[in-house]
């Protein structure tokens, strides 16, 4: 293997490294700094599962009561038909996750 294709191991490595840190370090501020606001989110543009789906960005209709994004601590009661929402459902996977348990 010659030196040129050592520098773009390298350099491919570390950018997927930067990638890693940087998608952990957004999880981590969006659980402490914000919370889950339920009834607000577009069509599509959900943040996690409900009941009804089991991925971000699946709901169909705009407002849906379980369909959730993540808003910064105190903004949701501020929203018309925003609620906050911890229901179990409300995670990665849906409540699919929760049935394979």
């Amino acid at each position: 293997m010659n030196t040129r294709h050592q520098v773009i191991r390298g350099a491919i490595t570390g950018l997927l490294a930067l990638g890693s840190l940087a998608t952990a370090g957004q999880a981590l501020a969006q659980a402490g700094s914000n919370e889950k606001c339920a009834g607000i989110a577009k069509a599509g543009k959900n943040d996690c599962g409900t009941s009804k789906s089991s991925c971000a960005g699946s709901i169909n209709a705009d407002r849906d009561a379980e369909a959730w994004v993540f808003v910064p601590k105190g903004t949701c009661e501020k929203i018309a038909g925003g609620s906050i929402t911890n229901k179990p459902h409300n995670a990665p996977g849906g409540l699919a996750a929760l049935t394979k348990k």
